[in-house]
């Protein structure tokens, strides 16, 4: 019914930068909130940023100053530019959507694919 499908992912040195996108597409009426988690190896997935449909945004203490959200809502698309990495933001990112699906208009959590994110030292 509704795909998400990530992108931008890679190695990077400490201190550079990447941005990741995520584009929704399929039976989508609305697109709520979005946003994207992480995972480290060993470790719980965490939040990382999210953003309202009016553009509303919240990050992560850890990522303050260095990660920016945005969404582009004629792409059904939503961005995280990642500056100033270090070697812990290393993990496999997610982004999420919350879509109102067309026609039957329930709201429904759907997941991208998961983009590794590696951060050399």
């Amino acid at each position: 019914q509704v795909q998400l499908v990530e992108s931008g992912g890679g190695l990077v040195q400490a201190g550079g930068s990447l941005r990741l996108s995520c584009a929704a597409s399929g039976n989508i009426f609305r697109l709520n909130d979005m946003g994207w988690y992480r995972q480290a190896p060993g470790k719980q997935r965490e939040l990382v940023a999210v953003i309202t449909v009016g553009g509303s945004t919240n990050s992560a203490d850890s990522v303050n100053g260095r990660f920016t959200i945005s969404r582009d809502n004629a792409k059904n698309t939503v961005y995280l530019q990642m500056n100033s990495l270090k070697p812990e933001d290393t993990a496999v990112y997610y982004c999420y959507a919350e879509v109102v699906v067309s026609y039957y208009l329930t709201t429904s959590r759907y997941w991208g694919q998961g983009t590794q994110v590696t951060v050399s030292s």
